[in-house]
């Protein structure tokens, strides 16, 4: 019997996925929404369950924005990588997502706080895909992953030494609650680098080392924000953008994530401009396709 329309049948028929996209498993009604340039955060809020984890660091992003990005970028059972995992927010997307996923993190507490969240947020039972932990790091640990591996990276790297200072918000929103407000004093750190040009080298370097690990033609994600150095505003996302672009990186585009949650601070009044910073930059870059 040949299949009926939806004039026959007065239904919508089912969204598929188009046989040509190699990229993911999205519907073009669910592609196109994910192209637009600016998304809201949509974080649990701070009153959720399992938000009581990820505000343990001092600088968390949310596992439904990476899970996003995860879904958009990967197939299921492909391979995400986060250098800088911090309290496990992509493992978390990647484990729910069904995605295998590979994180690393200096910090030690950092990194048992990571393997708690999957435990108790993440359905441990799927044995189709693996969440690792690689402790230390991030230039020693990224060698033991060979070439060509990863199908997508995402992360949220250290924004400078920002987190040092000690402003309305850090002391309202964490000192005041007893949370740390940095990454630790380990010299390691790239948060403890004191030039920015240095950190800045430093940290495209990494990223560099990153772009062996993913095959051809995939893509990164780099969830940065801009930020303020006493008086003067760093554009840190055109700075790490212009670095990449030395190790044949290309830049496909820039989303700029909404922070509307944010609380508003009396920066510089009465006497001069200071922006409250309520957006981040994630950057879309790709490596190039092997001819």
């Amino acid at each position: 019997m040949a299949s009926r329309n939806k004039k026959e049948t007065g239904k919508e028929a089912e969204p598929t996925v188009d046989p040509r996209n190699q990229l993911n498993e999205l519907t073009a009604r669910e592609w196109i929404p994910e192209t637009i340039s600016v998304w809201n955060q949509r974080g649990l809020g701070a009153g959720h369950p399992d938000a009581r984890i990820e505000r343990q660091h001092p600088a968390p992003f949310s596992f439904t924005d990476v899970g996003r990005l995860v879904r958009f970028f990967t197939k299921s059972g492909q391979t995400v990588l986060d250098p800088f995992v911090g309290v496990g927010s992509t493992l978390k997307a990647c484990a729910l997502d069904g995605r295998n996923g590979i994180g690393i993190e200096l910090n030690p507490e950092f990194a048992n706080l990571c393997r708690d969240r999957l435990k108790a947020e993440t359905d441990q039972s799927n044995g189709n895909v693996t969440q690792k932990i690689l402790e230390g790091d991030v230039r020693e640990q990224l060698p033991s992953i060979a070439d060509d591996t990863v199908d997508f990276i995402v992360t949220s790297p250290p924004y400078w030494s920002i987190l040092k200072k000690e402003d309305h918000k850090a002391r309202q929103e964490r000192l005041e609650k007893g949370l740390v407000t940095n990454y630790g004093s380990d010299p390691r750190d790239l948060g403890n680098i004191s030039d920015y040009p240095k950190f800045l080298v430093e940290l495209a370097g990494i990223f560099g080392e990153c772009t062996r690990t993913l095959k051809s033609g995939g893509y990164m994600a780099i969830i940065v924000s801009d930020f303020r150095d006493k008086s003067k505003y760093i554009m840190f996302h055109a700075d790490l953008a212009q670095a990449l672009a030395e190790y044949g990186l290309e830049m496909k585009g820039l989303k700029t994530l909404y922070q509307r949650h944010k609380k508003v601070f009396p920066y510089g009044y009465p006497y001069s401009y200071v922006p409250n910073i309520h957006n981040q930059f994630i950057l879309i870059l790709q490596k190039p396709k092997q001819k």
